[in-house]
This record gives C-alpha cells, sequence and structure tokens, in this order.
C-alpha cells in the first residue's frame, strides 16, 4: 500500500465540502470590494522567489521545494502567492493598461519543506488579496477591513483578534536593525541558537521567536516605533485612525514582524486562541519596493495570505442542515434497460436545477429503496414495466411511505417542485 507523502492530506468529501464554503465566502467578499481573481502557476522560476522574498528568509534558505527541469533550468514549487501574483502584474503590463489600484486575488497550494502540525502541512493552501499602486493609508485600513468581514461571514468574528504593526521603511529601518542587533547580541546567551544564528542575518525575524526563553529577553528589547521617521509614523496613525473609524478594534503588537523581507510600513495578523501556539489565521502587510525589486515600476503594494487549513480547524463542524440543499431531491429507481433509458433524460432536465441519484437498472427494488433511505433522500422514483405500460413513474415519499403516480411528460415539473426550485 502506499500512503502519502508526510507533509501532505487528502481533503475528503466531508471536509471538502466545508472547503468549498470558506472559497465561495472568499470569492463573495473580496468581489464586493472589488477585487478580481487571477489563477497563477503553481511553479516558478526560483530566481523569483530568491529576489522576492528575500535571500536571507527561512524559506528561501531552508524551506523550498527547488529542481532543476529538464532544460536545466531551476525552478521552484510556490511557497507563497505574492510574488508569483506580482510578477504576472509587471509581464502583462497591469502598472500600463489599469486603473489604481490594481485589486486581485487568488486562491491553491502553496509548499514549504516545514515541520508538519495541526493546520500546517507542507502542500498548504492560501487565500491571496493584493491592492497595487496605491499606497494611501486608508487602502491599508480598507484591506483589513476585508479580511475581518471575510472571518465574519464564516462566524468567526469573535474568535479572532487584529494584531497590527509597523516595520518602517528603508528611511528608518536601518537605524531600527543597529540597534536590535546590539542589543541581541549583549543578550545572546539568553536566546535559542537559532535566534543567535539570525541575529547577524535577519534580526528582525528574532522578535518573531516563540520560544518563552526567548520571548523574556525580546520583552526589553527596542522598538521599532521608537526609530521610526515621521512618515512612517503618521502613516501607521492614519491606518489606526481609519480602522478606528469603520469600529474595527486593533491591538499594536511591536513584535509582529511577520517571516517575509519584503513587508514596510504596515504589518498586521489575525490570531486565535484556539489554535496553540502558532496562532496566526491570516496575515500580511506593505510591501512598497518589492514590484521595483522584481523587475516592474516603482509601485506600491500591500495584500494578506489566509491559511485555509488554519481556517477550516476553527469552523465548527457542519450540522446537516448547513448542506442540506446538496443532497439529492429524488433517487431515480430504474428496472431493466428500458426504464432507464428513460429516467437517465428526465434526470438530465432535473439535475440543471437539483441533484438527483440515478440507478442503473441492475439492482432489485428492494436493494435501491434501502440505499435511498441510508442516504437520506427524501423521494424515490420508480419505472418498471407495468410503469413503463401505464406512461406514468411511481413518486413514493420516503418518509411516509406513501406512493402516487405522475405521468412521465408531468415527472421533471413534479421533481423540481418537490426541490422548491420550479
Amino acid at each position: 500500500m502506499i500512503h502519502a507523502v508526510r507533509g501532505v492530506h487528502d481533503i475528503l468529501p466531508a471536509e471538502a465540502a466545508k472547503w468549498a464554503r470558506i472559497e465561495a465566502t472568499a470569492r463573495r467578499v473580496f468581489e464586493a470590494y472589488g477585487y478580481e481573481e487571477i489563477r497563477l502557476p503553481i511553479f516558478e522560476r526560483t530566481e523569483l522567489f530568491a529576489r522576492g522574498i528575500g535571500e536571507a528568509t527561512d524559506i528561501v534558505q531552508k524551506e523550498m521545494y527547488t529542481f532543476e527541469d529538464r532544460a536545466g533550468e531551476s525552478v521552484t514549487l510556490r511557497p507563497e502567492a505574492t510574488a508569483s501574483l506580482l510578477r504576472a502584474y509587471i509581464e502583462h503590463g497591469f502598472h500600463v493598461h489599469r486603473l489604481k489600484p490594481v485589486k486581485l486575488y487568488t486562491m491553491g497550494p502553496m509548499f514549504r519543506y516545514e515541520r508538519p502540525q495541526a493546520g500546517r502541512y507542507r502542500q498548504f493552501h492560501q487565500l491571496n488579496a493584493e491592492a497595487l499602486r496605491e499606497e494611501h493609508a486608508a487602502l491599508d485600513a480598507e484591506v483589513i477591513a476585508m479580511l475581518i468581514e471575510f472571518f465574519r461571514e464564516l462566524d468567526l468574528g469573535s474568535r479572532v483578534a487584529l494584531q497590527i504593526n509597523t516595520l518602517g521603511d528603508a528611511k528608518c529601518r536601518p537605524l531600527y536593525r543597529e540597534r536590535l542587533t546590539e542589543y541581541l547580541r549583549a543578550h545572546a546567551a539568553g536566546l535559542c541558537p537559532e535566534c543567535r544564528e539570525r541575529t547577524d542575518r535577519n534580526p528582525l525575524r528574532v522578535l518573531d521567536c516563540k520560544n518563552p526563553a526567548c520571548r523574556s529577553v525580546l520583552d526589553q528589547a527596542p522598538s521599532i516605533h521608537d526609530s521610526l521617521c515621521f512618515e512612517c509614523a503618521q502613516h501607521f496613525l492614519d491606518v489606526r485612525q481609519y480602522l478606528e473609524a469603520m469600529g474595527i478594534a486593533s491591538e499594536v503588537n511591536p513584535r509582529l514582524v511577520r517571516g517575509l523581507d519584503y513587508y514596510v510600513r504596515t504589518t498586521f495578523e489575525l490570531t486565535t486562541t484556539e489554535l496553540g501556539a502558532q496562532n496566526a489565521v491570516a496575515g500580511g502587510g506593505r510591501y512598497d519596493g518589492l514590484i521595483e525589486r522584481l523587475g516592474g515600476p516603482p509601485d506600491p503594494g500591500i495584500g494578506f495570505a489566509i491559511g485555509v487549513e488554519r481556517v477550516a480547524l476553527l469552523l465548527a463542524d457542519m450540522r446537516e442542515d448547513d448542506w442540506e440543499h446538496r443532497r439529492p431531491v429524488a433517487f431515480l429507481i430504474p428496472i431493466g434497460d428500458e426504464a432507464l433509458k428513460r429516467l437517465l433524460a428526465v434526470a438530465r432536465a432535473v439535475r440543471t436545477t437539483l441533484p438527483i441519484e440515478l440507478g442503473y437498472g441492475n439492482r432489485k427494488l428492494r436493494s435501491e429503496l434501502e440505499r435511498a433511505h441510508k442516504m437520506r433522500i427524501p423521494w424515490a422514483v420508480i419505472v418498471g414495466e407495468t410503469e413503463l405500460a401505464a406512461g406514468s413513474a411511481v413518486l413514493r415519499d420516503m418518509e411516509a411511505g406513501q406512493q402516487q403516480q405522475v405521468p412521465f411528460p408531468e415527472l421533471a415539473r413534479r421533481l423540481m417542485e418537490l426541490g422548491g426550485r420550479s
């Protein structure tokens, strides 16, 4: 028996219904805010992620699935979606042909070689939204509002909390990086080995460490807010005021840095207390400068990613009636091939609006009725030689056990009436 590779998982039918709900909610909310869907390749040139995400990040150094294709070119399964989306934005001239802001969303699998744990896999799935060519702080607030609206639509709004921060920009962050590096070197003895290794390579990532020993050191570390330039401080203040104007509560977390080098100014996460130490279910931030780094114009951008597996864990098991509309309204039971031919046409007509289950005429009537009962299908349609001769089908109420004759020309319409879709 061949098992699935470690770190990947099958999304079975019962779970797939929940995923369909998540994806449908994302499309509805995002498009209400003016975002359009874009579908992206699963693999790209490795250079795109190395340049976009950052050579010093753990993702690029340790976690990417990278290989050479038969032409000897290095390609990588996408570890995140933003770099791919921006590559498409540049390649297809969206910065020339579209009015700003350009609003796009995408969804699908990503790949990172991480330690598998609850809600985190080596193949995982994200919903991504990106707003480009606009740097106004109100856009930052609106993007966050859209993210929160998505969770509210899933009845999860009360189970997540918004944390926000600013990381400054290319003018003020270098000073903070120096101050933080100096502090971390002075307190290296209290840091875990990974944080000591990160101190010179990527000191801001140390702030994100969940190790309790490191947290006690980091609680006294310099704050980015003490190093901000006037423009960055004002931008962050404006974002908070716009959020407040929309009635959105937030907590400022000076340690919130995210895991990607390209973020500047606004960063944010939605967290929950229900999923253990890995508490983030969604997050993102502003990445002004990244488009230019990838060979495009100096356009600003902001976006977020939602972890679908994490959201699915938060969603309570769906009640049966949540997906009642997916259950077939009727089980069509032919007895013999001629009856099957007659019911195939009926099934095709009704399935334009309603789900229908169809037997194939090769089982006994008793077994087919038992199957309809186990599937909790409310109606059964029975057609055999007698019904063919009479020109009508037997329509059986599976719960009451009562049945009636329905002429064949009226059968499809009658079933649609029973399903409430006439």
